[in-house]
This record gives C-alpha cells, sequence and structure tokens, in this order.
C-alpha cells in the first residue's frame, strides 16, 4: 500500500512540473510578444502614442477654372418625320433601319404610273388648246385685215378677239395643270430633306400610303452636330451672359455621375425667359458628337467653364470644414499641433477651394481626420509615419503548441 501511495505521488509531481514548464513557456512566449512591440514602439518619438494620424497640404496659388453645373437634355439638332404627300402604293425603301444617310437619298419610292399619266394628259390638253389659240390668231389676223374694207362687221372682230384671249387664258391653266401634274409626280420619289440617321421604319412595301396618314414612313434626326438643352440657376445668369459676351462660352457634356466627359461644344444661346416655378434658365448648347457618344433623349450634366481664377490662393476642398460658427480649417503648427483657422472660401473647383482670406500661402492645412482633433491636439503625417517605418518588417518566428502552428 506503502508502494502505490508513492507511486502515485510521483505521478502527481511529473503532472505538475509538466504543467509549470508550459506554463513557463507561456509566460516567455507573451513576454518575447511584448518587448517586440515595445521596441517597435521605441522606435518613434515619445509622444508618438498621442499624435494623431492626418494627411496634410500646403496652401498654394494656381490657376483655377471656375465651372457651373447644369442638368440636361440631349436632342438632336434636326428631326424630321418623313410622310407621303401623295396618295398611292409604296414600292421601295432606299434606306435600312439605324443607317446614316445624306440630303437627297433616296428614302422612298410611291408607283408614280397614275401620275405621270396625269401628267401626260395635261400635256395633252395643252397641245390641242393650243393648236386651237393658233387658228384663232390667224382667224383674227384676217379680220383685221377686212375691218377697214367694211368686209366683216365690227361684231365679228370683237368676237374673234374674245375668243383669242378665252384660248390664251386657257394655256396658261393648261400649263398650270401640267406643273401640278410634274409637282405631284415628284412627290412619288421620296428623298431624305437632311443628314441624320433613320429610325424605325414605319411602314413596309406594299402598303397602301396617304398624304393624310399621322405616323408617316421613318423619323430621320441629325446627331453630327448635335444639341443639348440644360437648366442653370437664375443667379448664374450675369456670370454667364458675361462670359458670352467675352467669347465662346466652352461646356463639356459629362455623364451623370459627373465622371466621364462625353463631348466638348459651346453655349448658342440662353433661352428668353425664366421659369419662374423652378427658378431656373435653359442654355442651349452644340456639340460635335463626332463618336456618337451623345444620344438623343439622353440626361447629362453640363458643366460650364465661366472663368478662370489667375494665380488664386487654394487649398484642397478636403480641408475645408464648416462649423457652428462658419468655415475653417485646421493649420499645422512649427510644434506639431493644431489651430482652428477661419477662413473666407471663393469658388470650388474640383478638388481645390479658392481662399479668399484666412490662411497665408505656403501654411500647411490638415486634410483628414479632423473629427479627431481639436485646437493643440498634437498630430503626426502619414507621410512621416510611412518614412519611418521605411525599414524592412521582422517577421514573427513560427510557434509550435501542441502539435499545431500558430
Amino acid at each position: 500500500m506503502d508502494w502505490k501511495q508513492s507511486m502515485h505521488s510521483v505521478r502527481m509531481s511529473r503532472t505538475r512540473l509538466v504543467m509549470l514548464a508550459a506554463m513557463v513557456i507561456v509566460v516567455v512566449f507573451f513576454g518575447w510578444r511584448l518587448a517586440g512591440h515595445a521596441q517597435s514602439l521605441g522606435d518613434s518619438p515619445a509622444n508618438a502614442h498621442a499624435a494623431i494620424r492626418v494627411d496634410t497640404a500646403a496652401a498654394k496659388r494656381a490657376d483655377v477654372p471656375i465651372y457651373l453645373d447644369g442638368l440636361g437634355t440631349v436632342q438632336a439638332f434636326y428631326t424630321v418625320t418623313i410622310k407621303a404627300r401623295v396618295d398611292g402604293q409604296l414600292q421601295k425603301l432606299g434606306f435600312t433601319e439605324g443607317q446614316t444617310i445624306k440630303q437627297g437619298a433616296l428614302i422612298a419610292q410611291i408607283d408614280p404610273r397614275p401620275y405621270q399619266a396625269a401628267l401626260d394628259q395635261a400635256m395633252a390638253m395643252k397641245a390641242k388648246d393650243s393648236a386651237q389659240l393658233r387658228g384663232a390668231q390667224r382667224d383674227l389676223a384676217r379680220y383685221r385685215i377686212l375691218a377697214p374694207q367694211e368686209l366683216t362687221s365690227q361684231q365679228t372682230l370683237s368676237e374673234e378677239q374674245g375668243m383669242e384671249e378665252e384660248l390664251e387664258a386657257q394655256v396658261k391653266a393648261d400649263q398650270a395643270t401640267i406643273e401640278n401634274a410634274r409637282t405631284q409626280l415628284e412627290y412619288t420619289t421620296i428623298t431624305a430633306p437632311i443628314d441624320g440617321l433613320t429610325g424605325i421604319r414605319l411602314v413596309d412595301p406594299g402598303n397602301i400610303i396617304h398624304a393624310s396618314d399621322a405616323t408617316g414612313i421613318v423619323v430621320i434626326t441629325q446627331v453630327q452636330p448635335i444639341s443639348v438643352i440644360f437648366t442653370v440657376p437664375e443667379d448664374s445668369l450675369p456670370a454667364i451672359s458675361g462670359a458670352l459676351g467675352a467669347g465662346p462660352l466652352a461646356v463639356a457634356a459629362m455623364s451623370r455621375d459627373g465622371k466621364t466627359e462625353l463631348d466638348h461644344g459651346t453655349v448658342t444661346l440662353i433661352d428668353n425667359e425664366i421659369d419662374q416655378t423652378t427658378g431656373t434658365a435653359r442654355l442651349k448648347a452644340t456639340f460635335p458628337n463626332t463618336h456618337n457618344t451623345l444620344w438623343p433623349g439622353e440626361f447629362i450634366s453640363g458643366r460650364l467653364l465661366v472663368q478662370t481664377a489667375k494665380n488664386a490662393l487654394t487649398i484642397p476642398s478636403a480641408a475645408v470644414q464648416r462649423g457652428p460658427t462658419g468655415v475653417f480649417t485646421y493649420v499645422v503648427m512649427a510644434d506639431s499641433t493644431v489651430a482652428v483657422r477661419p477662413l473666407q472660401i471663393g469658388e470650388e473647383s474640383g478638388a481645390l477651394t479658392v481662399v479668399a482670406g484666412g490662411i497665408a500661402e505656403g501654411e500647411t492645412v490638415v486634410t483628414s481626420n479632423q473629427y479627431r482633433l481639436q485646437p493643440g491636439a498634437q498630430i503626426r503625417t502619414n507621410t512621416a509615419i510611412a518614412k519611418t517605418r521605411g525599414k524592412a518588417p521582422v517577421k514573427e518566428p513560427l510557434v509550435v503548441m501542441g502539435g499545431a502552428a500558430r
């Protein structure tokens, strides 16, 4: 019994030793990790743990383009609905849907035979009346010779004169009938009145079409050049009018998200009235649309270059903050602290804001993490942190515990 108790005591002692050794290993491991972390912190300044990481930029001068944005709709430069001007059977179409055609190209051909027959009939009627007129003129000439010799009565002479005048009028009427018949015949051949792009055909060959049909044959739109109608606030009209007075006003057609420039054109006019319900004015601009990036009915954003501020003092727009007392920014001081500086700002153009007062050229402003700042806060720029950590990182050793890598 004493031997068994001794063996049990030995086992318990071994178990305690193993557990103690494991605890020592764990303590040593975490102590090594903490020491490495402390060493990495030791590479930075002593007060780095309290510094707030920020991005900064210097106030500098630049030429800043001033833009004005407005929502717009693309419209075809010209839109023509091709309709028949005479009745008849549509024999053929001279285009394919979606085709770009030139002015004068064949659009449709209506059966011309009835109109050719009407023209021939009118020409024959004129020939008949012209022959009668020539006979009346000869008779009148003879009666005029006989009248002085009193070989014919004055009444007969007057009747012959009346007959000649009547036939002359009839010949003129016949000529008008011929012109009308010729015009009707020409209407059977329908050509494109403008350069443009054909749409979906609205009628198929073989159908009887009429001049009174409302749908027409096809719609042609001119898309090169193309127009854009967009709106701007009425308060912007003085600046726009002044820019137009100085020369053509450039405008860019931007995608709806404002990230892609689709085409570049010029403003052609300002509408002659303001929409009182919205307080906006309409502007019309023309774009060459060489690559067909604009399409009729498309919604775009028009960006007008109203003016360019020369050598203006600017800071990044991200540095501009707005508070209860107005606009301000955080300025970096010589001791790496920040101070609040009220600003007077001008126009904003993209990522830059024009500063009218409150900051001097060359001063450094904070452009990120402003929500964590307060006057006098210690900062450290991300650029300085990146330089401090430029050395190669130390790889941690692979620790194996209990047969698994951790």
